[in-house]
Parts: structure tokens; sequence; C-alpha cells
């Protein structure tokens, strides 16, 4: 089992973003910038490219509507989109606020956040997440 396995079945807390019946997306407790979301399928599968072909389209659609809440709340030019997926065995894409390309840049140092801190981040997104 995965940490991130974890983090859905609520073993571990997270700051979650947002939820489905096959997908889970919480606030990367590493992040790049304040808002990096790590998007993660329910299913525990090791590789990006090994999510079963019938929940690619829906995660993508999934990642879209965080996506959108993302650049509601912070100021920037677009959402990053990364898989690397080599810290954890279970596939997963990070969602990064960004103003340039450097500002997805891994080997930066990681921003160090108060749970105060993470906890506005998530209310500050959950205020500009909307159902389409």
């Amino acid at each position: 089992m995965t940490i991130f396995t974890k983090i859905i079945n609520g073993d571990i807390p997270s700051y979650r973003i947002a939820e489905n019946d096959k997908f889970y997306a919480f606030l990367d407790i590493a992040p790049l910038a304040e808002g990096h979301t790590l998007v993660v399928p329910k299913v525990e599968v090791d590789k990006f490219f090994e999510i079963p072909d019938v929940y690619l389209a829906e995660f993508l659609l999934f990642a879209k509507k965080v996506s959108e809440a993302l650049e509601r709340s912070f100021e920037c030019n677009r959402i990053g989109v990364t898989v690397i997926g080599l810290e954890v065995p279970h596939a997963h894409m990070h969602l990064i606020p960004i103003n340039g390309v450097d500002d997805m840049n891994f080997s930066r140092p990681k921003l160090k956040l108060s749970p105060e801190q993470f906890k506005g981040i998530q209310e500050k997104i959950l205020a500009n997440f909307e159902e389409r």
C-alpha cells in the first residue's frame, strides 16, 4: 500500500482539494509554490500510463476542474502540469501555479509552510472551486 493510498483512505491526513469515486486531489506537503496540488487515481497503479484506459480521459477532466480552481486562486500565468512519479510508486500528476518554466524546477528548495498556511491555501482553493 502506497503513501497515496493511505492518504486516500484517510490513514494519513491531507489537505483535500477535490475527490470523487475514482480520483483524489490534495495539496503537496513539499510544494514548489502555494497551491501545488497532487492528483491521483484511487486505483493503485505505479506508472501514469498504466492507468486503465477507461480512466485516463476522466483523470484529465477531473484535473482540469482542479486546475481551474487553482488558476482562480493564485496570480499566475497558468497551471503547470507534470508527471514524474519517481518518489512514490503510485501514478500522480502535479498541478502547480506558475509564471515561468523555472517555477517547475523540482531541484529548487521547497516551500516550508505551517499547518495554518496549508489550511488557508486549501480554503482559498475550495472557495474558488466550481462544479462544471
